[in-house]
């Protein structure tokens, strides 16, 4: 199966299935995916993206982020939750060399985990739901609060820590993509804090080591943050083979 799939206009759009998970059991291509922001599908794209059948997508962009660029085009059978975790902008926490970009951002993850509690269970609980699926989640670049969701969606199906990562990485590549994009569009890339396009491994590797020391497990996160067992028990059996 391809992980990544093509678009014209969307740049981290991928399947996150394949992976090895709880008791040999694979997670399940062609049920979840995650995406950069959706709103410029459009002509062949949107056709190819109806194709998926993809039954509901996840929306976790500020509210001032959905009204200026828009959302997924709609059509019959398309379901939407826009579910904003609430966190701190990242422009008020200057990047600084020194810490580098992996500590940076697993610092970010971390202030996501804990003030965006609610939203981040909200959007796993999607996640769980079998009759939603196939689910897309995404964010703006398809990297920091979608890659927060869906890595912890992939601990819960006994995915480890390095594949994880290994996922979470790929959206490096995505970035380059689309700033190659922008400029065939002569759109002036101005120049943004590396972390804004960066996702090495080692963030994410951080961050699940320390949100295991303070929860337990991603699971003993979920719960506390309002999951209910139920659910958690759901995802594994409809998202695993």
């Amino acid at each position: 199966m391809d992980r990544t799939l093509p678009f014209t206009t969307t740049f981290n759009f991928r399947d996150v299935g394949g992976y090895l998970g709880h008791e040999g059991r694979t997670v399940r291509w062609r049920r979840l995916y995650r995406s950069d922001s959706l709103h410029r599908l459009d002509n062949g794209d949107t056709e190819a993206f109806a194709a998926l059948g993809v039954r509901t997508v996840v929306d976790l962009r500020r509210p001032h982020e959905v009204a200026r660029d828009g959302r997924v085009p709609e059509y019959l059978g398309l379901g939407y939750r826009h579910i904003h975790p609430q966190h701190q902008d990242w422009d008020e926490i200057p990047y600084e060399e020194k810490i580098g970009v992996a500590r940076y951002l697993a610092n970010r993850y971390y202030d996501l985990a804990e003030q965006g509690a609610a939203g981040i269970s909200a959007a796993v609980g999607v996640i769980a739901d079998e009759a939603l699926a196939p689910v897309v989640v995404h964010c703006v670049a398809g990297k920091d609060r979608t890659g927060v969701v869906c890595a912890l969606t992939l601990s819960v199906l006994g995915v480890s820590d390095e594949d994880i990562a290994t996922d979470y990485a790929l959206s490096t590549q995505a970035a380059t993509r689309f700033t190659d994009f922008l400029r065939s569009r002569k759109v002036e890339v101005q120049r943004i804090p590396q972390p804004y396009f960066s996702s090495p491994a080692e963030a994410m590797l951080i961050f699940l080591k320390e949100l295991r020391e303070r929860h337990g497990s991603a699971e003993g996160y979920l719960l506390a943050a309002g999951l209910k067992p139920e659910q958690l028990e759901s995802m594994r059996t409809h998202l695993l083979s």
